[in-house]
C-alpha cells in the first residue's frame, strides 16, 4: 500500500476534502431537482449533478473505510461516517465531530521563523 494511503495525516486531509466535496454535490443534486421537479424547466441539473455527486459519494464511502482502518476508528464510528453520507450536509457535521473528539488528527503546526 502506498505511504500516503498509510499516513494518518494524509488520510484526514483527504477526509476532510472530501466530506465538503460530498456535501457540496448533494447541495448541486437538490438544487438540480428542484429546478426539475418543482419548477419544471430543466433536466440538466440533475443529469451533471447526478453523477458527480455519485462518483464523489463512492469516493467519500471508500475514503471513510480508509479512514477506519488508518485512524482505527471504532466500528460505531465507521458506521456513523458512514451513515452521514446519506442525509444532505451530514459528511460535513461528521467530519467536524471528528476533528473536536480526536477523531481526525489535525495538521502539525509550525512556529513562523523570524528573519
Amino acid at each position: 500500500m502506498p505511504a500516503a494511503l498509510t499516513d494518518p495525516r494524509t488520510v484526514a486531509r483527504t477526509f476532510r476534502v472530501v466530506a465538503v466535496a460530498e456535501a457540496v454535490t448533494w447541495v448541486l443534486l437538490l438544487a438540480g431537482m428542484f429546478v426539475k421537479w418543482v419548477l419544471k424547466t430543466s433536466e440538466v441539473g440533475v443529469q451533471l449533478a447526478g453523477p458527480v455527486h455519485g462518483a464523489v459519494f463512492v469516493v467519500y464511502v471508500g475514503v471513510a473505510l480508509l479512514a477506519w482502518r488508518v485512524l482505527r476508528w471504532t466500528p460505531q464510528t465507521a458506521l456513523l461516517a458512514l451513515v452521514a453520507s446519506v442525509p444532505p450536509l451530514c459528511t460535513v457535521w461528521f467530519e467536524r465531530w471528528a476533528q473536536r473528539t480526536g477523531r481526525l488528527p489535525v495538521g502539525e503546526t509550525r512556529a513562523a521563523s523570524a528573519g
